[in-house]
């Protein structure tokens, strides 16, 4: 197959792109552009998409001896992720961009733009694995390793992405992956990781949002709606956050308060103790499935962060409303995460959490 590589920059696009050519594919290998103004290097393992990481991806290229190209995806980026990002917390909902991403840009304007090329498939250094069912769809299923599985954000493919998409590391281990390219004499066998948000490469999203939404002036109250302080703007504050939050005065029973809830319209951030964070109900909006649509109610599990817990569910779906009521609660979930759905290791779907409740026990 011709197959696109997309090249970040680290270790495991990288090493994924080798393995491609092993397997015998015809090879290009391809860094995105992702920023209007690249830094020049990266923040040690914050941020991405600098021009030492498309370096990093050229040279690993020349050391496999494929081609390389640099795709300027900025445009779509910004408008597909940067600004949804920020439209999202604007609205008092807690976005993952890593999803978006891969809806948005890897898998469709990549993909698109690759196929349109002639070309058959994009590989990248995603930890998931792929499989052909017997009824010859292609099923995702987490990766080996747990520690570093993402399937969760991998969640939003749909069967026909997945057709024209490899994951050559699934099956492996990071620790292996690093011997892998240290043996392909590949530089980048010690880069770090990147972690938190891609494009706030200092890792202080409420100053990030501060600066691009400007001062929005509210208060945060507890559960009486006693006023505790001001604040300069919701979008600094998440469902579930305990830190940052500079109350001054003690809850009356000494324990810690988290926010419960966000009211963008008034700027009012509620907070109180944590068992109040606790819901074993949510309803979800917006759903693409990895496969088949399921037709009657599924006993299974659901994720519901990037690096959560699985929570046993059933989950319903009529038309595009998926409605989940998990066995056991989770707590200090927000609107505007994802719900991924799983049957054992598979991946069903997802959805955007649109609400979430705690049943009374007749609810059950």
């Amino acid at each position: 197959m011709k197959v696109i590589a997309a090249m970040s920059g680290g270790v495991d696009s990288a090493v994924a792109a080798a393995r491609a050519v092993d397997a015998g594919h015809d090879v290009t290998g391809v860094h995105l552009a992702l920023s209007r103004n690249p830094k020049s290097y990266r923040s040690g393992a914050r941020g991405c998409c600098s021009l030492e990481d498309s370096n990093d991806a050229r040279r690993a290229a020349d050391v496999l001896g494929i081609p390389f190209y640099v795709w300027d995806m900025s445009a779509e980026f910004a408008e597909e992720v940067v600004e949804d990002f920020i439209a999202e917390y604007s609205a008092g909902r807690t976005p993952n961009p890593c999803l978006r991403c891969n809806e948005k840009i890897k898998f469709a304007a990549v993909l698109d733009r690759a196929l349109a090329l002639g070309f058959d498939a994009v590989a990248t250094g995603h930890y998931a694995q792929l499989r052909t069912a017997a009824d010859g769809l292609i099923e995702m299923h987490r990766a080996i390793d747990m520690s570093k599985d993402q399937s969760y954000v991998l969640g939003v493919l749909t069967q026909d992405q997945l057709a024209h998409s490899l994951f050559p590391l699934g099956d492996t281990t990071k620790d292996v992956i690093r011997v892998e390219a240290a043996n392909r004499d590949l530089a980048v066998a010690e880069k770090p990781d990147s972690y938190d948000i891609c494009f706030i490469s200092d890792g202080d999203n409420a100053g990030w949002l501060q600066e691009k939404i400007g001062a929005k002036p509210g208060k945060i109250v507890d559960e009486a709606g006693t006023e505790l302080r001001d604040h300069d703007g919701a979008h600094a504050f998440t469902i579930g956050q305990r830190r940052g939050l500079h109350l001054g005065i003690p809850a009356a029973d000494g324990k810690p308060r988290f926010v419960l809830d966000i009211e963008p319209a008034s700027g009012t951030v509620t907070v109180g103790p944590h068992d109040k964070l606790a819901i074993d109900h949510l309803e979800g909006i917006k759903p693409l499935w990895c496969g088949a649509v399921p037709t009657e109610p599924l006993e299974c599990s659901v994720q519901l962060r990037a690096h959560g817990d699985e929570h046993r569910a059933t989950v319903v779906v009529a038309g595009s409303d998926v409605s989940v009521t998990l066995h056991d609660p989770a707590f200090g979930i927000a609107p505007g995460q994802a719900c991924v759905i799983y049957a054992g290791t598979r991946v069903v779907g997802s959805s955007t959490i649109a609400k979430t409740a705690r049943l009374s026990p007749a609810q059950r």
